[in-house]
């Protein structure tokens, strides 16, 4: 992929860009094994590779510059806007929804939020891309001094962007590296958008958390649910459950499935998709992962865990390990936080792994990885 940001050096986010993509791969999968100490007697699938551009579903963009001139992108070292409206790791459907927010941003006269010196309004805008196109759209304000005017000239921008299915306002009034604030106000009557993901329409909401690659994500939930099938598991837990990705891919007829997940609108999002696909047997709760697990009186026969970066933590893990689960599926995005759970369940062989490269161009990368107990 070549990228006129990175040439003139005004961006440099995808780091290895300079590196030739088969050599990115193959650097990734020795770092894991590396990381996880290459464990003996491990089968690696190859690994999962990614389109090298128009991969990423989710656009998180920095707004700056003026009313007049905005720049969405990001900020350079001085805080100053720098416009990446040309980016090309997004597909079409979300590149094209640029410049008509750009133009938006002038007609309800939305003042970028300006950091040297803490004035203005709008800090960022959030565009997520459907397999089909849809598009949901967050504007992140820093309060609801301009809600009103966004409301008012909303429908041009529909007019504009007419795959725009679900847009929302989100308020973050601190001045700090944060994305997103507590605050969601729905400004369309459809508030989901459809991530159709091997033929299930996963339903997610503003505030949801997807993976950023729909295609690897695809791939990453075929491989669980054939791991999950080849063992005939009749109940599954999947913590941190997310919008229901793996649980709802896992669910069977017969098979008794419940996901939970500190978020309840990721809860809300996985009961709605698992209404829609008439998928029985699966239940989803909004609570803590691990006050779950340790207050259970029984086991499953799998435990799907796919933590944040930080991983599982060591309670978690060592509950796993002295449960008598028989099988864990662990997907991670960071192999280091991978290796130090592995450390607390000795009980639990690695026995299966497989890299994805779910973020092409940097060091980062998912490892879906199915242990049994010795």
């Amino acid at each position: 992929m070549r990228c006129g940001y990175f040439d003139a050096g005004v961006c440099r986010s995808c780091t290895l860009l300079a590196q030739p993509y088969p050599e990115q791969v193959d650097a990734q999968a020795r770092h894991v094994r590396t990381v996880l100490g290459d464990p003996a007697g491990v089968v690696w699938l190859p690994t999962v590779v990614s389109a090298e551009s128009g991969f990423r579903n989710k656009a998180k963009m920095v707004v700056a510059g003026t009313v007049d001139a905005p720049t969405l992108g990001i900020l350079d070292g001085h805080g100053h806007g720098v416009d990446l409206q040309g980016c090309p790791l997004y597909p079409p459907a979300v590149t094209s929804a640029f410049a008509p927010l750009a133009a938006f941003v002038t007609r309800a006269r939305l003042a970028p939020y300006d950091v040297p010196t803490r004035t203005g309004e709008l800090k960022h805008v959030l565009v997520t891309g459907s397999p089909d196109g849809e598009l949901l759209v967050r504007f992140v304000l820093r309060s609801t001094e301009a809600l009103a005017r966004v409301r008012k000239h909303l429908p041009s921008l529909q007019a504009d962007l007419p795959h725009l299915v679900v847009a929302s306002v989100n308020v973050q009034p601190a001045h700090a590296a944060v994305l997103e604030g507590d605050r969601e106000i729905p400004l369309t009557e459809r508030q989901t958008l459809r991530m159709r993901v091997n033929g299930l329409d996963l339903h997610l909401r503003p505030r949801s958390f997807f993976q950023t690659n729909t295609d690897v994500a695809a791939a990453l939930y075929r491989q669980a649910a054939a791991w999950a099938d080849e063992a005939r598991v009749g109940t599954v837990w999947d913590l941190y459950c997310g919008v229901g990705g793996f649980a709802l891919h896992l669910a069977r007829p017969g098979r008794q499935v419940v996901g939970v997940e500190t978020s309840a609108e990721a809860v809300a999002s996985a009961e709605h998709t698992a209404h829609d696909a008439g998928l029985p047997g699966t239940r989803f709760l909004a609570g803590d992962a691990t006050a779950y697990a340790l207050a259970a009186d029984d086991v499953p026969d799998l435990v799907v865990v796919n933590p944040p970066r930080r991983g599982l933590g060591e309670p978690l893990s060592r509950w796993l390990g002295t449960s008598g689960v028989p099988r864990v599926l662990y997907s991670s995005c960071h192999p280091g936080s991978l290796a130090r759970d592995l450390a607390h369940m000795p009980s639990l062989r690695l026995v299966r792994a497989q890299v994805l490269d779910m973020f092409p161009h940097t060091h980062h990368h998912e490892v879906l990885t199915l242990l049994e107990r010795v």
